[in-house]
Formats: C-alpha cells, structure tokens, sequence
C-alpha cells in the first residue's frame, strides 16, 4: 500500500499562496533591513566603531544580524523614531509659526502709505517727510517712523 503525498505545488491555487507569501516575506525581510541600517545611522549614542561594527554584521549575516540588533536595541529603535518624529513636527511648528508671525508684525505697503496719509493728514508730518517716507515704504527697505 502505497499513499500518494501531495505537496502544496500540486494545486495551482495553493502554489500562487505560497509563492505570494514567500514575496510578502521577502518584502518585509528588505523593509525591516532598511529600518535597522537607517537606525544604525541615526543613533548618536553608537561611537563610529559601533556603527561599523553593527553595519558589517547586517552586511556580512543579514538575517542574524538584523536579528541579534532587533532583539538587542529594537527597544530604543522605535523610541529613536518616535523622538524624530517629534522633533521634526516641532521643527514645523515652528516654521509655521514665525511665518505667521512675520506677517503679523508689518502691514503691506498700502496700509503703511494710508497710515501716512492720515498723518500727513493731521498735519503731523510734513509734505517732504511724507515724500521721503513714501519713498522709503515704496522700496521696501522698512517702516518709517513719523
């Protein structure tokens, strides 16, 4: 009595499964390399030696180095990212908000001139300050004082 033993590749449908899953796996394997060299990198903590030493043995054996890194410093790798993440969202927001500061700060042109109008208006100028004055908003080389 003989038993026929089917594999996995005997069925069509079965061999597009394992051959889909060994691809996921493969893709997974190169992102999880990618993050640990990138990690490696980003550390300031690891001396120059220390990096070299963990980037040659990523190089040399991929998968027991990424496995001995992941098990050894995967703890502060996700630490290391959660603190850039915030840095550079720090970073933006305060772009941001001297940006809109900036804008705060000065009028356009055309509310200074009408600024200086309404002095000129007053008579708190006079019609030479007020030409200088228009001269100098006009440039753009800053506000002039009354």
């Amino acid at each position: 009595m003989s038993a026929q033993t089917y594999l996995a590749y005997d069925f069509p449908l079965l061999s597009a499964f394992w051959a889909m899953l060994w691809f996921f796996l493969w893709i997974m394997w190169f992102v999880l390399l990618f993050r640990v060299v990138f990690d490696i990198f980003r550390d300031d903590s690891l001396s120059g030696g220390a990096k070299t030493g963990w980037l040659v043995f990523c190089i040399v054996l991929p998968f027991l180095g990424v496995f001995v890194y992941v098990i050894a410093r995967g703890k502060n790798m996700g630490r290391r990212e959660v603190a850039q993440a915030r840095a550079q969202q720090e970073a933006f927001d305060s772009y941001v908000r001297e940006t809109a500061k900036g804008g705060e700060g000065r009028g356009s042109s055309v509310d200074e001139l009408a600024r200086l109008s309404e002095i000129r208006a007053r008579g708190d100028i006079t019609d030479e300050e007020f030409r200088r004055a228009k001269e100098l908003v006009l440039s753009g080389s800053g506000t002039p004082g009354p």
